[in-house]
């Protein structure tokens, strides 16, 4: 059994730090240390994971924010155009402001 990568408490502010289930939870773990976490969070992330399951999460995720998106994209060498939430968010509407 791997040892627990090590993130700062911060980025999992809204849930159980010491409840989290790395592996069952994986996708939300690394959304959220893309997200919210520093450097050292994202070396910590990618060691735990692997390259290719950090690649295949972000790619496929359904919402980042668009500087997540640009730096995860030159953190894993992708296109922006190849994120599922790029995409997505490209086909919707804008709203008018009145």
């Amino acid at each position: 059994m791997k040892p627990k990568p090590i993130f700062q408490k911060r980025i999992f502010w809204d849930v159980n730090f010491e409840a989290i289930d790395y592996d069952a939870k994986a996708r939300f773990v690394i959304e959220r240390v893309f997200e919210r976490g520093d450097v050292e969070d994202i070396r910590n992330c990618r060691r735990y994971y692997g390259d290719e399951k950090v690649s295949e999460v972000l790619l496929s995720a359904k919402w980042l924010p668009l500087n997540t998106i640009y730096f995860a994209a030159a953190i894993i060498d992708k296109k922006i155009t190849e994120f599922r939430c790029y995409i997505q968010a490209q086909s919707q509407k804008e709203h008018w402001t009145y």
